[in-house]
């Protein structure tokens, strides 16, 4: 069994996650975007939009300021010469995955055909025949909303309160149809999804595709294994929410293939798995901002035992009762989490606010502050706001604000 340093293991772990690799010099192309995809496999979908939608921010964080655009034709745009590279399902949670993946989740498909939660099959029973409903409509009339469909089928609403929070029985059953895989996401319009029938959103090559449970979890795990770099059984499940009686074979399999290679990381109180495609290079340099969501912290349990960095989202915490704020960027600097930033995206003032700022024991303020205010730079760049400004809180903000007033050069 190879034994290795936990700086060696975190080195693994950026290499895998792509942060390892240069900036493109020129300006990205969909190319980039499927280069970071092979890579990390999945950009989860998160409803907050405070700074920018999370599915946007990790290529942001790879490959620098690109065009939106790209990334909203590679999920919504099919066409003979450059067909959907996404499709929409629950991966890690909500997500897009590459549209080659879209079979190996029929068997959660087939776990959720009477819907994700528990008490959602009585809404049929109270409506037997409004699935069939809803699948006629949207077969006349193509992609559709929810609310569309409710429009088709003469819903009257009056107390209806909003797009996204709203649970009609309606929006319910799409919801269980496109959970069920019968529905697929053809696109989103103001982040709500249209739906249509599968069939007309992915490729008949794709839907022809059928895996027994444990060959895609099989296929699943070395998805993840290769993005993670090096996993301990508990993050190998968390990538795509397995649970332990599906992965212990997994691994046991992939192992014994060679695929994996089983390590111990100086550190870590469990076993870890190297995949046998991942490289431990000598250095990471550089810099970049991390949304909640990005793939290399989204499990915080693996982002403190991997990088001694405790993170907690506290969208939900009381204001007042908050430690670094409401939607907080962690940045890698070198190849460590040297400071944490709580950013919004002001677009009536045109300006990208840092709402606060801390720099992480250990890290020295002075060696942060000019790499952070880069990347908040290269940030508003990317989401057209014409300044950066700096609030008074945390032990970072005196330095970054003063930093920010300076002049910089064009």
């Amino acid at each position: 069994m190879r034994e290795m340093t936990a700086a060696a293991a975190r080195k693994s772990a950026l290499w895998a996650q792509g942060f390892a690799d240069a900036r493109p010099t020129g300006i990205p192309t969909r190319r980039h975007i499927r280069s970071v995809l092979d890579r990390i496999r999945l950009f989860q979908i998160d409803s907050v939009s405070v700074a920018a939608r999370a599915h946007y921010v990790p290529l942001f964080s790879r490959i620098g300021v690109y065009d939106r655009g790209m990334l909203d034709s590679a999920a919504w745009s099919h066409r003979a010469r450059t067909p959907r590279m996404l499709a929409e399902y629950w991966a890690h949670e909500a997500a897009f995955i590459p549209v080659e993946d879209w079979p190996l989740f029929r068997w959660r498909m087939h776990r959720y055909r009477h819907g994700r939660w528990a008490g959602e099959a009585r809404i049929l029973d109270r409506n037997p025949t409004l699935a069939a409903d809803v699948l006629d409509v949207i077969r006349a009339a193509g992609p559709s909303s929810a609310r569309d469909v409710e429009k088709h089928l003469e819903v009257d609403r009056p107390d209806r309160k909003g797009p996204w929070w709203d649970r009609s029985d309606t929006k319910v059953v799409c919801e269980q149809l496109f959970a069920a895989g019968a529905l697929a996401v053809d696109k989103r319009v103001a982040f709500t999804r249209h739906y249509d029938l599968t069939d007309r959103v992915l490729p008949e090559s794709i839907l022809a595709q059928e895996y027994l449970e444990e060959e895609s979890i099989r296929r699943l795990v070395g998805r993840s294994a290769r993005a993670l770099g090096v996993a301990t059984e508990s993050d190998l499940r968390d990538y795509y929410r397995l649970s332990p009686a599906q992965i212990k074979p997994a691994v046991e399999d992939l192992v014994e293939d060679g695929v994996l290679h089983t390590v111990t990381v100086r550190g870590w109180d469990v076993p870890a798995y190297m995949h046998r495609d991942v490289r431990t290079p000598r250095r990471v340099e550089g810099a970049a901002l991390l949304c909640p969501f990005d793939p290399l912290v989204f499990f915080r349990p693996r982002t403190e035992r991997m990088f001694d960095f405790r993170y907690r989202l506290e969208i939900y915490t009381p204001a007042h009762k908050r430690v670094h704020g409401y939607y907080v960027f962690p940045f890698l600097l070198d190849g460590e989490l040297v400071a944490r930033v709580d950013v919004k995206a002001d677009r009536a003032r045109g300006a990208l606010e840092v709402r606060s700022a801390f720099v992480e024991a250990g890290a020295r303020p002075e060696r942060v502050v000019e790499p952070l205010l880069s990347e908040l730079y290269r940030m508003a760049e990317w989401l057209e706001l014409g300044e950066v400004t700096v609030d008074k809180r945390g032990d970072l903000a005196p330095l970054l604000a003063a930093a920010a007033k300076r002049p910089r050069e064009v």
